[in-house]
């Protein structure tokens, strides 16, 4: 908002000042003029460097009054007054007082208020900003709530003679009652330096600002406090530890995989030249799981003394092993010297041993290798000894089998002497002969009958060859029925003897099954076998690989820091809620 430039009003000023008159006119001018003095004082200092003219009072008694020169002071020649209106001193105090009253930025309500304790006091203002100086003019805080219930004020001045002019208001100017003072009444003090609502305003912003700042300056000192209370202590005693204090250590790093046969053994020409083929994961795996056992370490330390060698004086209380330490605490400290690894893309168990020497460390590596390439030879030994004796036992039955029904063949051919079915061909076959032969006869005698004539002794010898082969042929068919009925005919021992021949067969088929199960047994336990190839063979360090000072020491405030952290976030979250 834009206020409306006011005019300046011109004074004119005399070369020296007029002797101030007695009297209540001059009364009532230096009252006026401690007025504007005060008033001039409470403006800024822009204002204060303004010229203000000499006041011109009357002159008493019709007397011109001389103004007394200063000492050492040089009469100065009179200037020549301008022609023009001129303002009193009063009116431009006034003036000068209501606009800085108005540069203070009091409030409607505040200067109703003024107005109102003005006209309760008998002042006659202008306006609301007259009312607010009039009644400073008089000591009256027109703020003050005393002042707004005041209904009668008391008049003391008449009573005790006191000068009209000394009075202002009916309350004489000694008696009033003033603002709370800080300093003793009655002393030569200056009065307080009055401010604009821009500066008071600044000040309270600084203030405001330099209380921000030392609560800041508290709170980050107390931050730091903390800091170095939880984070740098405990980092600085870690750090101390693994540079000072931490026994060196020395890790050995080996590499081994565990393969098996892909050939077929012994009973194939190309099982020797076959590749061969990393084993499944679960070997890997149990291989794995017995180096990281109690077994692989009650093992070491029976073998290279694993306890003695971590109970040594020489070793840092925190890595040191009691002497007395049960197997739990030495197992514990085995599971973290004794690292091991298995990357099933690879197929490669990596395996880790820390110790405090470097020659120890490489010998507990080779023990744990001796170890792992014992229990990979134990882990297939179970099936594959299984395998061959099941095959091995079913292979000997077979061939007791057949060697049997073999001696039963030969016994019952060495019983009968000679082959029954033989016998039985050799009589039917000369049955089949003598048949053919009487046909043949049979044919010739109709022949000869067929002759109208025939010849007698022709007909008889025909017919006596044609009986003489029947009677024949009666006598082999008796002989092949009496051979084939009775408990030891022919016909039930050529059973025998076939049914004999039968076992023989059988039993040479499951000798040969036998035979081949007990091949391809010998061929998967053949495929069973595990071996384990050490890829990287375990050296001694020359350099101890543990502690790692910079790297444990990060970590470790990183740790305390994170831990800070959280603590510090749980805090304040718990008291944001019980504040809430």
């Amino acid at each position: 908002m834009t206020t409306k430039p006011k005019a300046r009003k011109f004074r004119i000023k005399r070369s020296s000042p007029a002797p101030r008159p007695v009297g209540p006119a001059g009364v009532e001018s230096a009252a006026a003029e401690a007025l504007s003095s005060t008033a001039v004082k409470a403006m800024p200092k822009e204002t204060q460097e303004r010229p203000r003219p000499t006041p011109v009072p009357p002159a008493a008694s019709g007397e011109t009054p001389q103004s007394p020169e200063p000492e050492g002071a040089t009469s100065a020649p009179e200037e020549t007054a301008q022609v023009g209106e001129v303002a009193s001193a009063t009116e431009v105090g006034g003036e000068q007082d209501i606009d800085a009253i108005r540069r203070e930025g009091l409030t409607g309500r505040q200067l109703r208020m003024a107005r109102r304790v003005a006209q309760k006091h008998g002042l006659a203002p202008t306006s609301d900003f007259d009312a607010v100086r009039l009644l400073r003019a008089a000591g009256i805080d027109p703020f003050q709530r005393s002042n707004m219930l005041e209904l009668v004020v008391p008049q003391i001045g008449a009573n005790q003679g006191t000068a009209p002019g000394q009075q202002y208001g009916g309350v004489p100017q000694q008696a009033r009652v003033q603002l709370p003072q800080t300093v003793p009444a009655g002393k030569n003090t200056l009065p307080a330096e009055e401010q604009s609502p821009a500066q008071r305003r600044e000040r309270e912003i600084s203030e405001i600002q330099r209380d921000i700042a030392r609560r800041r300056r508290r709170r980050l000192g107390l931050l730091l406090v903390r800091l170095a209370f939880f984070v740098a202590l405990p980092t600085f005693l870690a750090g101390f530890y693994f540079f000072r204090v931490a026994t060196p250590m020395y890790a050995t790093d080996s590499q081994f995989l565990i393969i098996q046969s892909e050939g077929g053994g012994g009973a194939s020409p190309f099982g020797g030249i076959l590749p061969t083929q990393f084993a499944n994961s679960a070997d890997s795996i149990a291989t794995q799981a017995f180096l990281q056992s109690k077994d692989a370490m009650l093992r070491l330390d029976k073998d290279v003394g694993f306890k003695d060698h971590f109970s040594a004086p020489g070793i840092d209380p925190i890595q040191r092993l009691d002497p007395e330490a049960t197997n739990e605490e030495a197992f514990k400290l085995y599971k973290k010297n004794v690292k091991i690894g298995y990357d099933p893309t690879e197929g490669v168990i990596r395996m880790e041993v820390v110790a405090a020497d470097p020659e120890v460390s490489a010998q507990f590596s080779e023990s744990l290798l001796k170890y792992a390439e014992e229990r990979v030879n134990d882990l297939s030994r179970q099936k594959r000894e299984d395998g061959m004796r099941d095959a091995l036992e079913g292979f000997e039955k077979a061939q007791q089998k057949r060697r049997d029904a073999q001696e039963a063949l030969i016994r019952l051919q060495v019983t009968n002497g000679v082959d029954p079915e033989a016998e039985i061909a050799a009589i039917r076959g000369q049955i089949s002969n003598y048949e053919t032969l009487m046909i043949e006869q049979e044919l010739e005698l109709a022949a000869l009958l067929d002759n109208p004539r025939p010849n007698r002794a022709k007909v008889d010898g025909t017919r006596g060859d044609i009986r003489r082969m029947q009677v024949q042929i009666d006598k082999l068919n008796e002989k092949l029925a009496v051979s084939t009925v009775g408990d030891n005919s022919l016909a039930e021992r050529a059973v025998t003897l076939q049914l004999a021949q039968a076992d023989l067969a059988a039993a040479d088929m499951v000798l040969q099954a036998a035979q081949s199960a007990m091949e391809q047994a010998r061929t998967e336990a053949g495929r069973q076998v595990r071996y384990l190839t050490i890829a990287v063979e375990p050296v001694a360090p020359d350099q101890a690989t543990y502690p790692k000072s910079f790297e444990n020491t990060v970590l470790a405030f990183l740790i305390f820091a994170g831990i800070y952290l959280m603590l510090s976030l749980t805090a304040s979250i718990l008291k944001e809620q019980l504040s809430s």
